[in-house]
């Protein structure tokens, strides 16, 4: 589901939200003061001019919120009145509402009677986490089993075991962070998150190993202890300790990046590399996204990325070893903007939250994939970058990949001279520019996404060839762009959208 952004009238962009929050006006009408609501009270206020919504069992009055929300008032009384936790997941959980908003905090719920004497402990929701059985039962009918862990030492190390009992698993299923005492590792089980989350009982050094075997899903995370004492425990658990929880709920999590370099790519783009911290394992998966958070004017700004390849022609690859510890992303400024600019601003040496990564995108839609068509528009390209580096490099049935990028000047072509050597290089590999307003130079292709451009884009290799068709760009060319394809009979599996 995508929010689709509505026009917002002059002084009510999101800056103008913060200085709002910020002119200590009561927001909440309630003067200062926490209510605990009720599900009755929480249903009154349902109307444009008196609205409250709920969101994790906190209640804001989001009336005075109306104007400035991107995505228009009909988005948000979608919710009024009511608990809008799902809506809010499906369209933007990355928003740091919680700092966004601090200032409608209306109170919390109110909680619900006791449960009768009779009902069994075992089948409470803890940290929302399902009872067990639940996910047992959910996990059987995916063909999962719920995963368990072990953890022994030598002198010099501790190692943790994770039997996931999954076939599937590979280094991008596995996140580690260590952060001052807490360590945590979360294991990504289909739609599920199995979590490792403890106070470690002794001190260890920064770096650890992760390994995967593979064919039996065990995972194994091998620490260096700073003293060769024995452990008589791992730790203390944390939240959600050896627990499997929906991915939905788990929220997100975040870890310090430095910013290493930024290049010019365009007029207005840049190439932003942020190294992990030394004590953090995450590779983020082909197609998938990650959130960067920065604090401006004191609110957290929270916006969705996707990270991208240092570079499409391997000769330029760093060595393998290093290259983990590096993400990196095609950034496009806006001056206008509050993100892009604060992030500009950054110095080498400077850090940016990076969460966890999130996103449908699955690696199998590549299996015995005979033809790849990329649809993109501006820094709609970012996720065909490792789409584009994957399928060239690692899927064998590929005959044909083809990308259309479209873009308004020729000088707003993101790696145009490498997309050209790729397709020079890799003969299975062609491109496509378009542009919406082009010189009087220009001897390509011009216009706008349309079925005349896409009907000689989509040639298959054959006429039963297996086929994947990803796009992205801003919201209307990718929803015309699905309108167009599934007018050409392309089934909801063959086409893959991604949100720019």
């Amino acid at each position: 589901m995508v929010m689709t952004k509505v026009p917002l009238k002059q002084g009510r962009s999101l800056m103008d939200w913060i200085r709002l929050t910020k002119s200590g006006k009561d927001l909440t009408g309630l003067k200062g003061r926490l209510i605990e609501v009720t599900e009755e009270e929480l249903k009154k206020h349902n109307t444009k001019d008196d609205c409250w919504i709920c969101i994790r069992g906190f209640v804001y009055n989001v009336t005075p919120y109306m104007e400035y929300h991107p995505g228009g008032e009909d988005e948000l009384m979608r919710a009024a009145g009511s608990d809008g936790t799902d809506l809010f997941d499906q369209v933007h959980r990355w928003v740091n509402y919680e700092s966004m908003l601090k200032e409608c905090l209306v109170g919390r719920m109110a909680v619900k009677p006791a449960l009768p004497k009779d009902y069994h402990e075992e089948k409470k929701v803890l940290n929302g986490m399902l009872p067990k059985s639940q996910v047992a039962d959910t996990l059987a009918k995916e063909g999962c089993s719920s995963p368990s862990y072990d953890w022994f030492q030598t002198d010099s190390s501790v190692t943790i075991v994770i039997y996931t009992k999954q076939k599937d698993i590979n280094l991008d299923s596995v996140i580690v962070d260590h952060q001052d005492d807490s360590f945590r590792a979360e294991i990504l089980i289909k739609d599920y998150s199995y979590i490792i989350h403890v106070e470690l009982s002794h001190e260890i050094e920064e770096d650890f190993s992760v390994r995967v075997v593979e064919n039996v899903g065990k995972i194994e995370i091998v620490l260096k202890k700073k003293e060769n004492a024995s452990w008589k425990r791992l730790g203390h658990p944390l939240e959600n300790h050896n627990s499997l929880i929906p991915r939905k709920d788990t929220g997100l999590y975040y870890r310090k990046c430095r910013l290493i370099s930024k290049e010019g790519v365009t007029h207005d783009t840049k190439l932003f590399c942020l190294m992990l911290p030394p004590s953090t394992h995450l590779q983020v998966p082909v197609g998938q996204h990650v959130y960067l958070k920065l604090t401006i004017t004191g609110t957290e700004i929270v916006k969705p990325y996707t990270p991208v390849s240092d570079s499409l022609l391997s000769e330029f690859k760093e060595p393998v070893l290093l290259n983990n510890k590096y993400i990196y992303f095609l950034i496009k400024i806006y001056p206008a903007g509050l993100f892009t600019p604060e992030l500009d601003q950054l110095q080498i040496g400077d850090f940016v939250s990076v969460s966890n990564p999130e996103g449908s995108f699955k690696i199998s839609q590549f299996q015995e994939l005979e033809d790849l068509f990329l649809l993109a528009a501006g820094t709609g390209f970012t996720p065909m970058v490792k789409i584009l580096n994957y399928a060239l490099t690692n899927i064998p049935s590929l005959r044909k990949v083809k990308l259309m990028f479209f873009n308004k000047t020729e000088d707003d072509i993101i790696w145009r001279s490498q997309l050209e050597k790729l397709a020079f290089k890799d003969k299975r590999f062609d491109v496509e520019f378009v542009l919406s307003a082009p010189t009087s130079e220009w001897n390509g292709k011009w216009g706008h996404i349309s079925p005349a451009l896409l009907s000689e884009f989509l040639k298959r290799s054959s006429d039963k060839s297996k086929v994947l068709i990803c796009i992205c760009g801003p919201t209307p060319f990718t929803e015309q762009g699905i309108r167009l394809l599934r007018d050409r009979n392309f089934s909801k599996e063959e086409i893959h959208s991604f949100t720019a």
